[in-house]
């Protein structure tokens, strides 16, 4: 089965589990003693997890090893992986991992074969290692399957993992915007306008008529005959005298309204639903595993 690092498989993987499982601390089951981070994570050709890629720089400075995911245990509440039965002596064995390593049966059965030697206590007698030394199973490279180790690849062999599973929901919310701007002012507009005026204007007016008693005899003193005589008649008139006054036409009054509507807003939202592939074994929903090779 082709190994290859989880972004490789899935580039999208972490929204696919719903977290990034790189960076969690690595720390010893039972115990706040950390041991590491995950650098990385190795899948299967079928999306299954393998193994875990630990740094070990709390432990042994600058190194990486792999860690058969069937050894450790997830907790993303607590963003923990939790591994199980590993001591210092086996994470100095194992072989170190880098970024050119050959992920081959050869490279595997060398850290499997790390993980398989069975944790003997200091004090348990010779004959108590030597057995324990002597039961560690070998296995054909041509028939090798991930089943037969189940302690090393089996998810469920060990404690109960969480699996979160989540989704997406639309949050309502609102922000002002400009949407136009109205300029009010005013300007001077001119016209020119007629009025009428009443005036008046004296004239003189000449008129010579012949007297009832023309032809009357007069005597020398009434008719008084002399030159130079002149009358002088002032003659008036009006002129039209016209000035501007400026008065209040009207009011304008400016002010803003509100106007309220609902609208509607479509987007897609997404959600995790559970995958259950069981392989032909049956599972009960409520005990919240995952089937057989899976994480």
């Amino acid at each position: 089965m082709p190994l290859q690092k989880i972004s490789e498989f899935d580039t999208d993987y972490h929204n696919t589990l719903g977290k990034d499982i790189k960076g969690m601390g690595v720390y010893v089951q039972g115990t706040d003693e950390k041991i590491g981070t995950v650098s990385d994570a190795v899948v299967d050709d079928q999306g299954a997890f393998r193994y875990l890629i630990l740094d070990l720089g709390f432990l042994i400075f600058g190194k990486k090893v792999l860690l058969p995911i069937g050894k450790s245990r997830i907790d993303s509440t607590a963003d923990r992986v939790y591994v199980v039965s590993m001591t210092r002596e086996q994470a100095e064995n194992l072989p170190e991992y880098q970024e050119n390593t050959a992920l081959d049966y050869d490279y595997e059965e060398k850290v499997r074969g790390v993980y398989r030697t069975p944790s003997v206590e200091s004090s348990a007698p010779l004959d108590a290692i030597s057995t324990a030394r002597l039961t560690t199973p070998t296995y054909d490279r041509n028939a090798y399957n991930y089943a037969q180790e189940p302690d090393l690849y089996d998810v469920n062999a060990h404690e109960d993992q969480t699996f979160k599973l989540y989704e997406e929901r639309l949050v309502a919310n609102k922000q002002r915007r400009k949407t136009g701007e109205v300029a009010i002012g005013k300007h001077v507009e001119t016209e020119t306008v007629t009025v009428a005026v009443p005036v008046e204007r004296e004239r003189v007016v000449i008129e010579r008529v012949t007297p009832k008693d023309a032809g009357k005899v007069v005597s020398a003193e009434t008719a008084n005959f002399g030159e130079g005589e002149v009358v002088h008649v002032e003659l008036y008139e009006e002129v039209a005298n016209v000035h501007k006054e400026a008065f209040l036409r009207e009011e304008v009054r400016v002010q803003k309204v509100v106007d309220r509507e609902t609208v509607e807003v479509e987007e897609t939202i997404r959600r995790e639903e559970l995958d259950v592939d069981a392989e032909g074994s049956t599972i009960e929903e409520k005990t919240g595993k995952l089937p057989k090779d899976r994480i």
